[in-house]
């Protein structure tokens, strides 16, 4: 968790308000703790599911944390609004059209909460979700009419608008749901001051849109210049553009959404009932039954010896969206982990509701030192070495396992391009030959992807050390498409 510095927005010289943003790199989420600093109220907007930064910041502030406000049902992580509600009787505060087994207070179009000198106002604006809202932030001492800034959820993000096709399943199509959020852009956002603030709760790398940039605030007024889905055009020009390329979403969207409407144990009893240490015995009976071992070291780690089967999926990418992609929520999953590794990925499982873990390993690798028959490593190769090999062999295949737009950029003369997210059921369109190559842009994907068909009966892979990146970088050629011009392609 990368917090990101405090953003304080002075009002007076003698007051101020508190905002400050936490930016979560895993899963590119960005939720925000804002406060009068006169009365000490505090809000958190759009929180992760362990809040523990929020409470430590409040207390260090001297806050009260006694309002809890989404956004929307979010799809790409569980929200921490009843971690927040039972460790500190925070109040939540959904969308007026939000339906869940818990108690909220519904936000009607025009309600606010005031926080002393701090009005947070919320305006309805379906289109990612139907119940999705925006928060305006004013000062009441400086101007009651115009807002300091607004958080957008998913709704508006830097340099993009949410995707309109998560929720169609709810009874809407996503054209429906474009349609609805070209209107509230255009009447909710759009009319808005140049100079207010954007805090949207996702930036690049995000799935819930297509073309996030990486700056995590900006002002409407430059949204309204750069990005691409608010410049003139047609409702139906809008529906089309924001309803075309978007990337698959995981499975498990779908899931974390769902859960984040029901009243359910929270991330502390989730990690006090499954945090428990297992003989190695007992994983090997779970992984018999079905079970997904799951080992959370480094590739390179994984390569040099792991379990038999496991799936290597490293803590140091993009770890959740990996795992909510790859793993199921039928099976068990068993962690294998780097000694005082195996919270940071029970947590981190937990963060997208992935609560289905049975423990741990215990002692790690080190419970399968005498156990040298159940130990498996994967064969790397280098740049240069698989060029050599390619040179020998021409007619021996490649896979690459990045997204199709990547391999369209540039490839490996001659790869197949099955994408990571499409691997497990496209398994038969794996060529079945001896020392197949497996890559991607810089080697965490293709661990995974390798692991992926060890744990499928395809052995003898080879994993591309440091990806295409290395294969640029040691001078070898890619296949890159033709540049003619349109003139050129019309003769």
């Amino acid at each position: 968790m990368t917090p990101g510095n405090p953003v304080r927005i002075r009002l007076r010289f003698e007051q101020m308000i508190y905002l400050k943003q936490f930016y979560l790199g895993c899963l590119a989420h960005a939720s925000y703790l804002v406060a009068d600093t006169d009365s000490k109220v505090a809000a958190v907007i759009d929180p992760q599911r362990d809040i523990d930064q929020y409470l430590e910041e409040a207390e260090g502030q001297g806050f009260q944390i006694k309002h809890v406000l989404l956004t929307h049902f979010h799809a790409d992580f569980v929200s921490g609004h009843l971690e927040l509600r039972d460790r500190v009787g925070a109040a939540i505060h959904l969308g007026a059209r939000a339906q869940a087994e818990y108690d909220f207070t519904p936000l009607k179009d025009g309600q606010s909460l005031e926080l002393g000198k701090l009005r947070l106002r919320a305006i309805e604006t379906p289109g990612h979700t139907p119940e999705a809202i925006c928060i305006l932030a004013y000062d009441l001492d400086k101007d009651q009419q115009s807002p300091l800034a607004v958080f957008t959820g998913d709704t508006l993000f830097i340099g993009d608008v949410g995707r309109p096709d998560l929720f169609a399943s709810a009874g809407l199509s996503a054209d429906e749901l474009a349609s609805m959020l070209y209107d509230s852009l255009h009447e909710k956002l759009l009319p808005l001051p140049d100079e207010t603030l954007v805090y949207p709760a996702h930036g690049a790398g995000s799935m819930c849109g297509k073309n996030l940039s990486k700056e995590r605030v900006s002002t409407l007024g430059m949204q309204r210049r750069v990005n691409y889905a608010l410049q003139p055009m047609s409702k139906e020009e809008f529906v089309r553009l924001v309803s075309s390329d978007l990337p698959e979403a995981p499975q498990y969207f779908a899931h974390s959404a769902t859960l984040n409407r029901l009243e359910r144990p929270t991330l502390r009893e989730t990690l006090d009932k499954v945090l428990k240490p297992l003989p190695l015995e007992e994983v090997l009976n779970l992984q018999a039954g079905g079970a997904q071992v799951l080992d959370v070291r480094d590739p390179s780690e994984y390569a040099g010896a792991h379990l038999k089967d496991s799936i290597n999926i490293g803590l140091k990418g993009t770890f959740a969206t990996w795992a909510g992609t790859i793993l199921n929520r039928e099976h068990p999953i068993v962690i294998v982990a780097d000694p005082e590794q195996e919270y940071e990925a029970a947590m981190r499982l937990g963060r997208i509701g992935f609560d289905h873990i049975a423990g741990y390993l215990e002692n790690g690798m080190e419970s399968l030192k005498t156990n040298a028959g159940l130990v498996r490593q994967t064969q790397r190769i280098t740049a240069t070495e698989l060029s050599e090999v390619l040179q020998a062999d021409k007619n021996l295949p490649v896979l690459d396992v990045r997204t199709e737009q990547e391999w369209q950029d540039r490839h490996i003369e001659g790869s197949i391009n099955i994408p990571l997210n499409q691997l497990i059921r496209r398994i038969d369109e794996v060529p079945r030959v001896v020392k197949l190559p497996v890559h991607c842009l810089g080697g965490y994907r293709s661990s995974i992807a390798v692991s992926i068909l060890e744990a499928r009966g395809i052995h003898d892979s080879m994993d591309l050390v440091g990806g295409i990146s290395a294969w640029e970088a040691a001078k070898l050629e890619t296949v890159r498409p033709a540049t003619t011009n349109a003139a050129c392609q019309a003769e």
